[in-house]
C-alpha cells in the first residue's frame, strides 16, 4: 500500500499499454499496427533462420519461359504430359510425382473430336474414313494417353477450392482425406469452400489422388501457410502437399488429434498419419494449417530446390535414374501462368516452390505452426511482464530501469525465439514488444517532467544533511519526506576512538590529524555501505544513527552488523600499527534502540538533521561503559531484542547516570558456532551472581577462565566476586552495577 501511495500516478501509467496490449491480444480491440508487427517480426525471423541449402530430395519439373518456347504454349496437349510422367517414371525412377497445374477440360487438340464428327455427319458413307479415324484414336486420344500413363503410378493430381458466391463447381474432387465420422461429431474450425476446380473425370479415374494447391493469403497478401485439411460440404480434402507427403510413406490413414480432455474446444491439435503400428503427428494451428518452412529466397537460382525445364524431360534430355526416389512436382515459374506468389522471403515465388518446402518439412519433422493457444501465451506474457514493470519501473533510477527494462524485454523476446528454434511454435511477440517500450517510454516521461522537479527539491534539502547514498534513495519518493521533527524508532550508535594520548606523543599533528581522517573514512564507509546516516563526528568521536530519514525494518540488525565490521577494521589498523612499532588504537561503540526524536534541529546559523531524547543519551553511556568490560561494544537490550539473528553475551545489568531504571547490556560475538557451550555456562554463572551463591558462581567462573583466561569480562567478575564474597548478603541488590560517570 504504501508502494502504490508513493507510485501510483506511474504504476497505473505503466498499465495503461498493458490493459490495450490485453485487448489487442483477445481480439476485443484489434490493433493493425501490432499484426502488421507480427507479421514483419515473423518474416524477419523466418528470413534469419532458414537454412538456405539444397534439398536432393525434392525436385521442380518447371513449366518455364524455355519449355513454352520449346513445347508451345500453355496448356499443352496431354501426350505431351504423358510422356512427361512416362519419363518421370520409366527412365528416371521417381518415387511420386506431383502436379501443381489443372486439367479442368478435355484436351481436343489433337482433332479427334472433329475426326469423329466428319466420320458421323459429312462423311458417314465413306466407310475407309471412319476405319482410320478409329485406327488413329488411340495416338490422337490425348486424355486417353495422358490416362493410361497415369495409371497405377504413384501420382497426385492438383486442384482449388473457390469461394465464389455462386458456388460454382467443375470437374471431378478426389475422395476425401479424412471421414467425417472421425471427428466424433466436433465443431472443429476448418477452413470452408463453396465451390472448386478439379480435374477431368478420366485423370481423375486414373490417379485418384488428389490435394488441393490454395494457399492461405493473409491480409498483406503475403502466402505464409497452408491450409493442410480443409472443408467442402462436410468433406475433408488434404493439400497438395499432404497428399504427396502420404503418397511417399505408403498412403497411411488420416486421423484427427484432439486436445486431451478439450471436448469444447473447436480446434484440432495435430493431424495424425497412422501405417499399422506407426504413427505421425503434425501439429496444425486454427484452421488447421501450417505455415510454410520455406528453406530459402526461391526460384531457379534459390539453392533450395532443383529446378529442370520441363521441356528436358519430354525430349529426353535428362540423364536416366537422374531422379531416383525423388519426390517430384511439377509447376511453373513462367509469369504469364500466373502462379507467383508473394511469400515472405520473395515477391514472386513460384507457387510449386511453396508445396516443395511444405513436403520438404515434412519429410524433415520441421514444420512450423501458430497454435491455437497463442492468445492464452501472448496474455500470459504479457501479464508477467507488464505487471513486472508496473512494479518495478517507478521504483527505479532511469538507469536501472533501462536495465530492467531490457532484461524484461530479453527474457520475452528469448522465450519467444526459443520456443520458435526448439518447437516450431509461431507465437506473438508484437504486442509484448509495444507493451514493454510503451511502458518504459511512459514511465520514464512521468519521472522526467513530474517527478524530477520534487526530486531536486529533495535533494536541495537533504543533501546537507544526509548521506549522498540515502539521498539518491529518497528521491524515488520525495513525497515521502520532510525535514520535520517526528518521533520513530531508531537505533543509535556512539563510536569512541582511544589511545590516541598515545599516539600524539609519538607523532606529528599532521601525521595524527592523517591517521584519524583516514580512520574516520573506514567507519564512514562501512556506516554508509550500511545504510547509515552520520549525524556528525565531535573530536574522535562519530555518532550515526540507522531507520531515519529513510524508513529502515531491519535498523537494529544494521547496527550491529556495522559495529561489528567496525571493530574488524579498526584491528586491521591495529596490525598495521604493530607493524610500524606504534601503539595500537582502542575503540568503543554503545548502541541503543528506542524511540527517539529526528529530525532538521538547530539555529538559524546553524541546522542539522540529528536525533535527541533519552534513548540518544543511553546509547552515550553504553559506549563510555565498553572499557569496562573489555570489550568493544556494548548494546541495549532492546538492540539485543531487535537483532535476535545475532549471538548475544550478557554482560551486565547495569544503572547509568540520569537513569533510575536498571537495564541489562549485551555485546555481539562475531563467531556464534563457537560460543554456544560458553554462552550457557556464562547464563547459568548471571543467574547465580543474581541470586548470590557465590559458590556456584566461583566454579562456574573457574570453568570459564580455564577455557578462556585472558577475557577481560571473566577478570572483571573474578575481582568483583572476591569483594562480594568479603560482604554480608544483601536482601535488596538487584544484581545491577551503579555508575555515577557518564
Amino acid at each position: 500500500m504504501d508502494f502504490l501511495r508513493r507510485h501510483g500516478p506511474r504504476v497505473l501509467l505503466t498499465l495503461l499499454p498493458l490493459v490495450l496490449a490485453l485487448l489487442h491480444a483477445v481480439g476485443a480491440l484489434p490493433i493493425g499496427l501490432l499484426a502488421r508487427l507480427d507479421n514483419i517480426v515473423y518474416d524477419a525471423r523466418l528470413q534469419a533462420t532458414m537454412p538456405r541449402t539444397l534439398d536432393e530430395r525434392v525436385v521442380i519439373i518447371d513449366i518455364d519461359e524455355r519449355s513454352l518456347a520449346e513445347i508451345g504454349r500453355w496448356p499443352w496437349g496431354r501426350h505431351q504430359l504423358a510422356r512427361l510422367t512416362d519419363e518421370v517414371f520409366d527412365r528416371q525412377g521417381a518415387a511420386v510425382l506431383g502436379f501443381d497445374v489443372l486439367f479442368a477440360e478435355p484436351d481436343e487438340s489433337s482433332g479427334l473430336r472433329r475426326l469423329r464428327e466428319l466420320a458421323r455427319d459429312e462423311l458417314r458413307d465413306q466407310p475407309a474414313f471412319a476405319q482410320r479415324v478409329r485406327q488413329l484414336e488411340g495416338g490422337l486420344d490425348y486424355d486417353g494417353l495422358f490416362a493410361r500413363s497415369l495409371q497405377g503410378r504413384p501420382v497426385v493430381l492438383g486442384y482449388y477450392f473457390t469461394n465464389d458466391s455462386q458456388g460454382r463447381a467443375s470437374g471431378v474432387l478426389p475422395a476425401p482425406a479424412l471421414p467425417a465420422q472421425r471427428l466424433d461429431g466436433r465443431p472443429i474450425r476448418f477452413t470452408s469452400w463453396s465451390g472448386y476446380g478439379a480435374n477431368i473425370e478420366r485423370l481423375v479415374a486414373a490417379a485418384p489422388l488428389g490435394g488441393y494447391f490454395n494457399p492461405m493469403v493473409d491480409s498483406d497478401g503475403v502466402v505464409r501457410a497452408v491450409p493442410l485439411l480443409t472443408e467442402f460440404h462436410g468433406r475433408y480434402y488434404e493439400s497438395l502437399s499432404l497428399a504427396v507427403f502420404r503418397t511417399l510413406l505408403g498412403l497411411p490413414e488420416v486421423e484427427p488429434v484432439f486436445v486431451p480432455g478439450a471436448r469444447g474446444y473447436h480446434a484440432l491439435d495435430a493431424v495424425r498419419l497412422r501405417l499399422g503400428d506407426k504413427a505421425l503427428d503434425i501439429p496444425v494451428a486454427e484452421g488447421v494449417t501450417v505455415l510454410v518452412p520455406f528453406r530459402g529466397p526461391g526460384g531457379v537460382d534459390g539453392g533450395s530446390f532443383r529446378y529442370i525445364s520441363a521441356a528436358d524431360v519430354i525430349q529426353g534430355k535428362l540423364a536416366p535414374e537422374s531422379l531416383r526416389g525423388k519426390v517430384v512436382l511439377v509447376g511453373t515459374t513462367a509469369p504469364g501462368l500466373k502462379d507467383l506468389r508473394v511469400t515472405p522471403v520473395g515477391e514472386a515465388y513460384a507457387g510449386v516452390e511453396a508445396h516443395a518446402n511444405l513436403v520438404s518439412g515434412l519429410l524433415d519433422g520441421r514444420t512450423l505452426v501458430k497454435p491455437d493457444y497463442a492468445v492464452g501465451y501472448d496474455v500470459v506474457v504479457l501479464v508477467l511482464g507488464g505487471l513486472a514493470l508496473a512494479a518495478l519501473l517507478p521504483a527505479l533510477s532511469a538507469a536501472r530501469a533501462i536495465g530492467v527494462s531490457a532484461l524484461v524485454i530479453a527474457a520475452g523476446v528469448g522465450l519467444n525465439f526459443w520456443l520458435y528454434l526448439s518447437m516450431g511454435l509461431v507465437l506473438p511477440l508484437a504486442a509484448f514488444l509495444a507493451m514493454a517500450l510503451t511502458a518504459f517510454a511512459l514511465n520514464m516521461s512521468y519521472g522526467y517532467f513530474v517527478e524530477s522537479r520534487n526530486k531536486r527539491e529533495l535533494a536541495q534539502l537533504f543533501g546537507t544533511y544526509v548521506p549522498p547514498e540515502l539521498v539518491d534513495e529518497m528521491v524515488k519518493s520525495p513525497e515521502s519526506y520532510s525535514m520535520a521533527a517526528t518521533n520513530k524508532e531508531l537505533t543509535v550508535m556512539f563510536c569512541d576512538m582511544r589511545g590516541f594520548t598515545r599516539l600524539s606523543e609519538q607523532m606529528e599533528p599532521i601525521q595524527l590529524q592523517a591517521l584519524l581522517n583516514r580512520l574516520f573514512t573506514r567507519l564512514t564507509d562501512i556506516i554508509r555501505a550500511n545504510r547509515g546516516t552520520i549525524d556528525k563526528y565531535m573530536g574522535d568521536c562519530v555518532m550515526a544513527f540507522w531507520g531515519a530519514p529513510v524508513d529502515t525494518p531491519r535498523h537494529a540488525a544494521l547496527a550491529v552488523k556495522t559495529a561489528l565490521e567496525m571493530a574488524q577494521a579498526v584491528e586491521l589498523v591495529n596490525q598495521e600499527h604493530r607493524a610500524a612499532g606504534l601503539p595500537a588504537i582502542g575503540i568503543g561503540i554503545g548502541l541503543n534502540t528506542g524511540t527517539m526524536c529526528v529530525g532538521d534541529m538547530g539555529s538559524d546559523v546553524r541546522r542539522a538533521y540529528t536525533v535527541i531524547g533519552d534513548e540518544v543519551n543511553l546509547a552515550s553511556r553504553l559506549e563510555g561503559l565498553s572499557k569496562f568490560y573489555g570489550g568493544v561494544i556494548v548494546a541495549s537490550e532492546s538492540t539485543r531484542e531487535a537483532a535476535p539473528e545475532f549471538a548475544w553475551q550478557e554482560l551486565d545489568k547495569v544503572r547509568v547516570k540520569g537513569k533510575e531504571r536498571a537495564v541489562s547490556i549485551f555485546q555481539p560475538l562475531p563467531d556464534a558456532a563457537e560460543a554456544d557451550t560458553e554462552l550457557n555456562t556464562w547464563a547459568g554463572f548471571l543467574k547465580a551472581w543474581r541470586s548470590q551463591d557465590w559458590p556456584a558462581c566461583e566454579a562456574l567462573l573457574h570453568g570459564l577462565r580455564a577455557q578462556h583466561g585472558d577475557k577481560a569480562l571473566y577478570a572483571l567478575y573474578a575481582e568483583r566476586l572476591q569483594d562480594m564474597r568479603a560482604q554480608p548478603a544483601d536482601p535488596a541488590w538487584d544484581g545491577a552495577t551503579n555508575y555515577e560517570t557518564k
